[in-house]
């Protein structure tokens, strides 16, 4: 059984502060994590919140990184924006994605030890699990997230342009694909990041799952035929879909 949402006191959050930050936005910053921590599966043990400079990513930029200790599993997310306000709010987004995420690989491993089959084995039909797009980004910041969180590719909006993209390893790097590739991009920073010209082909969810299967591909990057917003399938490790969206829905 989950337990019981507890509580912490954003004075418990511990802060490490490197460059100048508003005891307002470390405040903020505290306030953010300690309510997020609700989210979480299990008791949080503690919480540390780090803000600092990000000048890879551009004079002036701030970042923020938080780590829950979640019964003993780390849970981490990171951001960086033009203000630290911007960089705890983009962060907030991205640790509310990775707790609900560790909800879910808990409750899966939980009903594998109670003997419950995962949902694609059921009857032997696969099901398709959607899963939220990382929070909005540039790409350097989507290969970071995407090596935090141990992932092959990552389905985000690229923050310059505003169009949905995502970042792959590749055999030499990373390369950045977008949903309409833009001439006006600017470059990334990691000049092992290389920029895909091709826009992603339009499909239906069922369309994207059989070029998945037939190609062996690790995902299939696809603007959605009603909505055009950009969206990734992948085989799961518990045997079903992962379907990931920029947009929520039904």
């Amino acid at each position: 059984m989950r337990h019981r949402p507890i509580a912490l006191d954003p004075a418990d959050v511990q802060v490490k502060i490197r460059g100048g930050f508003r005891p307002a936005d470390v405040r903020h910053a505290q306030e953010t994590v300690a309510h997020l921590a609700r989210l979480a599966h299990e008791p949080v043990l503690g919480a540390r919140v780090k803000l600092g400079t990000a000048p890879e990513f551009g004079a002036g930029r701030r970042t923020a990184e938080a780590v829950l200790d979640v019964q003993g599993r780390l849970v981490r997310a990171r951001a960086s924006a033009a203000s630290a306000r911007g960089a705890v709010q983009l962060l907030g987004d991205r640790l509310r994605t990775r707790l609900l995420e560790s909800t879910r690989d808990w409750e899966n491993r939980r009903g594998r030890h109670h003997g419950q089959r995962p949902a694609g084995q059921a009857g032997g039909e696969r099901q398709v699990v959607r899963l939220p797009a990382a929070a909005r980004a540039v790409p350097d910041e989507a290969v970071v997230d995407m090596e935090e969180l141990d992932y092959d590719f990552l389905l985000f909006t690229e923050d310059a342009t505003g169009q949905d993209s995502v970042v792959y390893r590749t055999g030499d790097g990373y390369r950045l694909a977008q949903l309409v590739p833009q001439s006006d991009l600017p470059a990334p920073t990691c000049a092992a990041i290389s920029v895909s010209p091709l826009p992603a082909p339009r499909l239906t969810v069922a369309e994207a799952i059989e070029r998945l299967e037939l190609t062996g591909f690790a995902f299939v990057f696809f603007a959605d035929t009603d909505t055009g917003a950009g969206r990734l399938v992948y085989h799961r490790a518990d045997g079903d879909y992962g379907l990931v969206s920029t947009v929520h829905d039904g």
